[in-house]
């Protein structure tokens, strides 16, 4: 294999690991910046994982650089145990330990949408629901759907922006949807077939319309960014759901090292798809790290809002026992993904 071969098969996953890195120092800024805004002591604040390449230490925190660009952590004083030092995270008061903890989720999600206004400004058009026309010989127009129609919903699920129609044909069960259109300002209820066609295994709906594009304001840039950002959210719950339902199996999910492969091959095709996929990914781990899993940070919000409704604090080692017993599930699953995402891979 030739130099530039090889440099082509590595410079996407490199790529992709920078911007998967880029995610978590967003989401343990976003804590660092709370702990001292909160005047809480960091101990430490490392990016990546694994053996030290580089550290230094600046007012009592050390800064780090690890060999493995793959996570990071802030660690503050008293995050875990208890703690005599007056900076000490677990001596602060209940809303300010609540800010540090949502801080980093609420990092991810800002970042989220930056990168979702990016890919709406950068845009030709805005889309919109509307359907602009058909393919040759789509079967859809045989079940009355027709140009012009604004798509409210499908199979149930509202819908609001073109990443909503693409979602809400891709969950459907079968060929034939339930569908509401817009028509002449009256809405109406379809059953539209559709064909299909099958990509590794699974049987999915092939669009057979486009939809329409309008031209770009500031007014309706901002309201597609919002639009759009929802339904990146709204995607997470929709997943969870599936997942709760038995709709996907854990084949079907993808630990770190299937979401380098993917960014990986969208780095090949283009930044459009790049930052597509990591604006899913950020709102993603902000969204889901405020789950009430031990060992995620919605756990401890969790936590502390029964402090703040009680008056009473949950005692450090029965908190630290389920933490401990919630990330070593966490990080089993997470071996069984990964091994999952290898065996796919080869």
């Amino acid at each position: 294999m030739s130099i530039s071969n090889i440099w082509n098969t590595v410079y996407p996953i490199i790529i992709a690991i920078l911007f998967f890195e880029l995610i978590i120092i967003v989401h343990e800024g976003g804590h660092y910046a709370a702990a001292r805004l909160m005047k809480i002591k960091v101990n430490e604040f490392s990016i990546g994982m694994g053996p030290k390449l580089l550290q230094f230490t600046r007012k009592d925190t050390k800064y780090t650089l690890r060999l493995i660009l793959f996570g990071g952590y802030c660690q503050m004083e008293g995050e875990d145990s208890d703690s005599d030092d007056e900076g000490a995270f677990v001596n602060k008061k209940v809303w300010q330990r609540i800010f540090v903890v949502v801080s980093g989720a609420v990092m991810n999600l800002i970042l989220g949408f930056v990168i979702v206004l990016i890919i709406v400004s950068s845009g030709k058009l805005v889309g919109t629901t509307q359907i602009a026309k058909f393919e040759d010989n789509a079967l859809s127009v045989k079940s009355g759907l027709q140009a012009g129609d604004v798509i409210k919903s499908i199979d149930g699920m509202r819908v609001y922006t073109t990443n909503d129609v693409q979602t809400g044909l891709s969950r459907s069960e079968d060929s034939t949807v339930d569908m509401v259109v817009s028509r002449n300002g009256e809405d109406k209820a379809l059953s539209v077939k559709f064909d299909t066609d099958e990509y590794e295994g699974t049987r999915y709906i092939k669009m057979d319309f486009w939809l329409l594009g309008v031209e770009k304001s500031f007014f309706n840039v901002i309201t597609q960014t919002f639009k759009e950002f929802i339904s990146y959210g709204r995607m997470v719950f929709l997943s969870v759901h599936d997942l709760l339902v038995g709709r996907y199996g854990l084949s079907d999910l993808s630990g770190p090292v299937g979401t380098v492969s993917i960014v990986s091959d969208a780095v090949k095709t283009s930044i459009y798809s790049v930052l597509r996929i990591t604006a899913l990914l950020t709102v993603n781990i902000g969204l889901f790290n405020l789950f009430p899993i031990p060992a995620l940070d919605g756990w401890r919000l969790f936590v502390l809002l029964g402090e703040g409704i009680t008056r009473k604090k949950l005692p450090s080692k029965a908190e630290y026992l389920i933490n401990a017993v919630g990330l070593i599930v966490l990080l089993g699953f997470m071996c069984l993904v990964t091994f999952s995402d290898i065996t796919r891979l080869f």
